[in-house]
C-alpha cells in the first residue's frame, strides 16, 4: 500500500450562500493544509456529483495526494457516490482524510470506516427527507399549505396601477402590505 507523500489538498463545501465556511477553514488550518490547496464550493448541494471545487480538485490531485476534509459529508451525500469516488481517489493513489470522523483511507481500515461513515450520511438524509415529507402531507391535511402567500387579483392589479402612475416600489410594498420583492414580481415598469 503507497503511503500520503504529497500534497495535502483541502476541501470545503457549503450547501447553501447564507452558510458560513469558517469552521471547516479553521480545521484545514489544523489540519495543515496551506490555504492555496483548498478548493471551495459556496452555495453547493452535496447531493450533485459535479461540482466545479470538488471536479478542479479531483483533476489537480496527483499519485500521494491527500484531499483532507472537515467531514465526509462535505465531499458527497450519495453513499454511491462517496464509495466510487474513494474508489477512484484510491486508485490514482490519491488519499482522502476526514478531519472531524479521525479517518484515513491510507489504511485499509480507514477506508472501510470511511465507507461506513458515507452509508451512515446516506442513511440520515434519508431519514431528514422522509421526516420532511411527513411533515408536509402532515401540514396539508390540517390545510395549511406551505410556498409563498397567494396574492389575490385585485391587489395585484393595484400594485400595477401604483407603479404605473410612478409610485415607488417599496411605498407600494408599505401601502399594501407586502414586500418590495413581491411588488417587483407582480409588476411591470413602464
Amino acid at each position: 500500500m503507497a503511503t500520503a507523500t504529497g500534497t495535502r489538498l483541502g476541501y470545503v463545501r457549503v450547501s447553501t450562500g447564507k452558510q458560513d465556511e469558517t469552521l471547516q477553514h479553521d480545521a484545514l488550518d489544523g489540519a495543515k493544509v496551506l490555504k492555496r490547496n483548498r478548493y471551495v464550493d459556496h452555495g453547493v448541494s452535496g447531493s450533485k456529483t459535479s461540482r466545479p471545487g470538488l471536479d478542479a480538485l479531483q483533476a489537480d490531485a496527483e499519485p500521494g495526494d491527500t484531499i483532507v476534509v472537515y467531514k465526509l459529508d462535505r465531499i458527497g451525500r450519495s453513499t454511491a457516490h462517496v464509495a466510487q469516488l474513494l474508489a477512484d481517489l484510491t486508485e490514482r493513489g490519491i488519499f482522502v482524510e476526514s478531519i472531524s470522523d479521525g479517518l484515513n483511507s491510507s489504511t485499509p481500515t480507514g477506508r472501510a470506516m470511511l465507507q461506513m461513515l458515507a452509508i451512515f450520511a446516506e442513511m440520515e438524509r434519508a431519514f431528514i427527507s422522509e421526516r420532511t415529507t411527513a411533515g408536509l402531507a402532515a401540514a396539508k391535511a390540517q390545510g395549511r399549505v406551505g410556498g409563498r402567500p397567494k396574492t389575490d387579483n385585485a391587489k395585484a392589479r393595484k400594485a400595477q396601477a401604483l407603479r404605473n402612475s410612478g409610485e415607488s416600489v417599496p411605498e407600494i410594498a408599505r401601502t399594501l402590505g407586502m414586500s418590495a420583492a413581491t411588488v417587483y414580481r407582480l409588476t411591470k415598469a413602464v
